[in-house]
């Protein structure tokens, strides 16, 4: 069953535009991969599946809801979740106060903060500590676990290795597939790290020049070649 369904999406900013025509769909409980060397228009994707980046042409469906003209918080509430480049955490906010935002969004519950710190259980002992004051992994991991107090039914995770050790690398893959695989997320991650790709992914999607240009395994970027030719590598 196809949780998210891109048809023929163009989008940009101020009249130039970044996507050209993409379409693909995700299943519900699948992981998928957006891959691409930089400036491909990945990020611009993402935000224009969540609203930030406005719909030219083309439609966005999430599950049987068309979602095209919503507001981002409209989609939010259906279950949209997004951990933008950067995590985009409160750095002056304590650990708790960020969780709390998070529960502002969608069917929040506190048994969802519970969930949170199932998977992420460094954050329960940092509740009173500055957000900002944590290393770059944990702060990776509150990112995440705001968005998911929020019960949401898909996350969209954009380069979330970004400025991490690889050790926490990994252990993000390994959770990205236990909530999958518990909990029947579903997660589309935009991402240059092999490792974690190859951690995480069911399969990738490969965007060039704004388009969609293949769709290959994770497997296959253990091949040096086909991790040159789609990766920044």
């Amino acid at each position: 069953m196809s949780e998210l369904r891109i048809k023929s999406v163009t989008s940009g900013y101020g009249g130039v535009q970044i996507i050209n025509g993409v379409s693909m769909q995700v299943d519900q409980g699948e992981i998928v991969a957006v891959i691409g060397r930089n400036g491909v228009g990945k990020t611009t994707l993402m935000k224009t599946i969540i609203g930030d980046v406005i719909t030219a042409s083309g439609t966005l469906e999430f599950g049987d809801v068309d979602i095209t003209r919503l507001r981002p918080s409209r989609r939010a509430q259906l279950g949209i979740g997004y951990v933008p480049q950067g995590r985009g955490i409160f750095s002056q906010m304590t650990v708790g106060a960020n969780l709390a935002l998070g529960q502002n969004v969608g069917s929040a519950a506190e048994a969802h903060l519970e969930r949170a710190f199932t998977y992420f259980p460094v954050l329960k002992k940092r509740q009173l500590q500055l957000a900002g004051s944590m290393s770059g992994g944990e702060q990776q991991q509150l990112a995440i676990a705001r968005i998911l107090v929020g019960n949401p039914r898909i996350i969209l995770l954009d380069e979330p290795s970004e400025g991490i050790q690889p050790n926490i690398v990994q252990e993000i893959g390994r959770t990205i597939r236990r909530l999958r695989d518990e909990e029947g997320l579903t997660v589309v991650i935009v991402e240059q790290n092999l490792n974690l790709i190859q951690a995480s992914a069911d399969r990738c999607v490969v965007l060039d020049k704004g388009t969609v240009v293949a769709e290959i395994g994770p497997e296959d970027l253990s091949n040096p070649e086909t991790a040159k030719r789609h990766l920044a590598i």
